[in-house]
Order: structure tokens, then C-alpha cells, then sequence
């Protein structure tokens, strides 16, 4: 199961990616609201309960300070993955991405692109699928799509130029 969580409602319009790819790979999901800020003894719950749940890895999206990944990597051992996302109150999203980025050793956390939450999600599918052969195969067949897909833009590309 994958855990997506959010600073506020405002980030699901980000976040909506890495539900549809959980839901596109068959993945079990739960999301949640959780603010480093506003909520930090839900956060800390969250976080050290996940594993319990039956979460093996977490997307946390964070925009503006976005302490969220941050702070969940600090008492989970799960891996987490970052989505920075560019909030209202963002500094165009420089803020989230750095936030993110700049942990401290002893408590990583992967960081995707500015709103990639797509980008965590099949990221998270592939930590599964390394025991998951079921989850692997389908992988495969994604990236054998994405091979596919480009060819046939190379191919459109060659023919709109002769």
C-alpha cells in the first residue's frame, strides 16, 4: 500500500496523479490530509503508524516551507517520497523544491519535480514491484507503452519534415 499525504486540501489538484497511477498499476492507496504546520501530532501519528497499516512506502506533498516529507522521513523508516508542490504562497515553487531537496544525512527523502506527483507514484510502484513480480511485469509493459509512444512521435516528427 501507498500512502499519499498532503499539507491541505488545496495540493489534491497535484496530487491527483499519484492516486490515478496507484490506481492505474492496481496499487492500494490511502490518502490523507496531514500539515506539518497545523497538525504535527497527527503528522508524528501518521508517520509512525503507517508501517502498522500496512503502508510500505509514503508520497508526502508539501507546497510553501513543505516540511512535510521531511518530517514524516524523521520518524518513519519507510521511504518517502517528496512532491513539491507550487502553492499560492509559493516563491515559483523554489521554496517547496528546496525544502524538500536540502535533508540533512541520516534522513533522505526522494524528491520528484515541481507537482510531479505522477512521478512519485510510479516511483513508489517500482520500490514495490521489487517484490512483486505481479507489479514488475506491469511496469514492464509501461515502459514497453512509453517506447512505443515515442516512436510514434519520432515517426509523425520524420514525416511532417519531408
Amino acid at each position: 500500500m501507498v500512502g499519499i499525504i498532503m499539507g491541505s486540501s488545496s495540493d489534491l489538484s497535484v496530487m491527483q496523479d499519484a492516486i490515478e497511477i496507484c490506481k492505474e498499476f492496481g496499487v492500494t492507496y490511502e490518502v490523507d490530509i496531514v500539515s506539518a504546520h497545523r497538525t504535527p501530532v497527527k503528522m508524528l501519528q501518521y508517520a509512525q503508524t503507517a508501517k502498522d497499516r500496512g503502508v510500505q512506502v509514503i508520497i508526502a506533498g508539501a507546497g510553501g516551507a513543505a516540511h512535510l516529507p521531511g518530517m514524516v522521513a524523521s520518524a518513519t523508516i519507510l521511504p518517502v517520497i517528496g512532491v513539491p508542490v507550487k502553492s499560492s504562497n509559493s516563491i515559483d515553487g523554489w521554496d517547496s523544491v528546496l525544502s524538500i531537496l536540502q535533508m540533512p544525512n541520516g534522513v533522505p527523502v526522494a524528491t520528484v519535480a515541481l507537482n510531479a506527483s505522477k512521478n512519485a507514484g510510479i516511483l513508489a510502484i517500482q520500490m514495490l514491484a521489487i517484490s512483486d513480480q505481479a507489479l514488475s511485469q506491469k511496469l514492464l509493459a509501461y515502459k514497453q507503452d512509453l517506447i512505443e509512444k515515442v516512436a510514434e512521435m519520432s515517426q509523425k516528427t520524420k514525416s511532417n519534415l519531408s
